[in-house]
């Protein structure tokens, strides 16, 4: 449109290379799409006078306005958030800035490229926090966000939960410029104002996608992936570091009470498991891993504890009796963490007074003891098994009531399946010439290896039983090796590799010593291995 030419026009005067829209779209193409470095470098610098100040933000947006180029939209719209993000746009300049994105998204953004829609999403979430307590209307964003999902398009359905999916994001992390304080003044107040609607939004959005299976299955990971966000927000300012495996608990506040004590939430998020395939069931099950990880001063009282732990524990039986989904590597790493959850973050005593906690610990035990067996396909989640049947094992001594805990059962089954798992590893390692061996990963070995103490010193005697039968006839096999070599080198790489494996166990069950009453008693079961 002229208008907008006419608004170039201000900012061209200053660049005789610019002087149409058609020039700034040619430039913004060749700038992304150029294979040749210097006509690339030379459009960045050329349009490089459109992020030297904040003056520049109307001639942004006529390139938004007026432009049909993907690549002129990305262009612009990354240059205002680079404007935005320095701080030298007023108040009243970010408020007409969000205003101006809202209406471009709505009515544009459905037939826009992705790498356009996105990078204009967080333009807008990136003006709402910087904006957050500029104005009231910025914080009505949830409200904007939700006029998109009540329209009957699905792309602005779809456009609705990414806009508040990444704000969440958004606030949730630091913005570079600006102090820890303002981050965690904005935070804490979109924690207190916008996120429990957020989160409800999220669950809403699920119940309705959950029950019309023909919605197309991006907008269940859409959804799926608001409530992870939303669970996974820093409730507190701990800055828990994602990159780690382990989560803390989840501090989620007072205000989220009755939402999370509704049977509902939980049985969403297995249902929603059970009903669909990777990466919509791995998300539902990574969000109860976080509703796993609340604090345990949310709930009303004991008994409402009780009954949440009840649907978790359930849930997760239903899911080994049917093995649904468990034969998916991303859906069977979340699954054992979401076992080992349960332990950390409640007591053996709350557990074994379950109602299916029989038919629960005998499933898991079995469940364990495959893993354990399928050492090649579930290596990097074994970690979370054993930390859950360690965890469980030093709980004994506290454990009260008549309830039985059958650990006594399943823990000597386990350390067995351990070693003689890790023994007949070595072989099959030479003999398919597989290049992972598990010996090879130190870090995921000691992991391993700091569960291992408590599960073999639970039936101490028996284990170093195990391990000297087992470990005898090694090193004897050896010696003899070692001083008349063998025709097949495989022989002795069998043995080193076995041995290996038992230098490893032995050295973690020592080094594991219990500072306890036993510790005493077994010195002497120490010294014989």
């Amino acid at each position: 449109p002229f208008h907008c030419v006419v608004v170039l026009w201000s900012c061209f005067g200053r660049s005789a290379a610019m002087q149409s829209l058609s020039q700034v779209e040619q430039l913004c193409e060749r700038a992304y799409t150029s294979q040749d470095p210097v006509e690339r470098a030379n459009a960045e610098q050329t349009l490089g006078v459109f992020a030297s100040s904040a003056e520049y933000i109307p001639q942004c947006q006529g390139i938004l306005e007026g432009t049909q180029s993907p690549y002129a939209q990305l262009f612009a719209s990354s240059t205002l958030l680079k404007l935005i993000s320095e701080g030298g746009a007023t108040s009243q300049t970010r408020l007409e800035l969000k205003n101006f994105v809202l209406t471009f998204l709505f009515n544009k953004g459905p037939s826009a490229v992705n790498f356009v829609s996105t990078a204009l999403i967080l333009l807008l979430c990136r003006t709402v926090k910087l904006g957050w307590f500029d104005d009231d209307n910025q914080r009505d964003i949830v409200q904007d966000a939700a006029k998109f999902m009540e329209q009957a398009s699905v792309e602005h359905y779809f456009l609705g939960l990414k806009i508040l999916t990444q704000l969440v994001a958004e606030i949730n992390q630091p913005t570079p410029g600006r102090s820890l304080t303002q981050h965690r003044k904005a935070a804490v107040s979109f924690r207190d104002l916008a996120l429990l609607n957020i989160f409800k939004a999220s669950l809403s959005s699920l119940q309705h996608l959950h029950r019309n299976m023909s919605s197309e299955v991006r907008l269940r990971e859409q959804a799926l992936t608001l409530a992870l966000r939303c669970l996974s927000f820093d409730f507190v300012g701990t800055s828990l570091d994602e990159s780690t495996e382990d989560l803390g608990t989840i501090q989620v506040p007072s205000s989220w009470r009755s939402l999370l004590e509704d049977p509902t939430t939980t049985e969403l998020f297995f249902s929603i498991y059970i009903g669909n395939t990777p990466p919509v069931s791995s998300t539902a099950l990574e969000c109860l891993v976080r509703l796993a990880s609340v604090r345990r001063s949310l709930f009303t009282n004991d008994a409402e504890r009780t009954k949440f732990l009840g649907r978790m524990m359930n849930g997760t039986l239903e899911v080994l009796r049917t093995q649904k989904g468990l034969d998916d590597h991303g859906n069977y790493h979340e699954y054992c963490r979401l076992l080992g959850r349960l332990k950390t973050n409640y007591q053996l005593s709350e557990l074994v007074n379950i109602e299916n906690y029989t038919e629960w610990i005998q499933r898991v035990a079995e469940f364990t003891i495959s893993s354990l067996q399928s050492w090649q396909w579930a290596s990097g989640s074994v970690y979370y098994l054993l930390g859950l049947w360690s965890r469980l094992v030093t709980s004994m001594p506290y454990l009260k009531g008549d309830s039985p805990s059958l650990l006594e059962a399943y823990v000597p089954k386990i350390t067995h399946a351990y070693i003689t798992s890790r023994m007949e590893s070595v072989q099959v390692v030479i003999q398919q010439n597989i290049e992972n061996d598990p010996l090879d990963d130190t870090g995921e070995l000691q992991d391993e290896l700091d569960s291992l103490p408590y599960l073999c010193r639970f039936h101490y005697d028996k284990t170093s039983e195990l391990i000297v039968s087992m470990l005898d006839p090694i090193v004897a096999a050896f010696s003899r090796l070692a001083s008349t070599p063998p025709d097949d080198p495989r022989q002795y790489m069998l043995l080193e590799g076995q041995l290996t494996w038992m230098i490893w166990i032995v050295g973690a069950i020592v080094r594991g010593r219990l500072s306890s009453s036993s510790a005493e008693s077994q010195e002497g079961v120490d010294g014989d291995l």
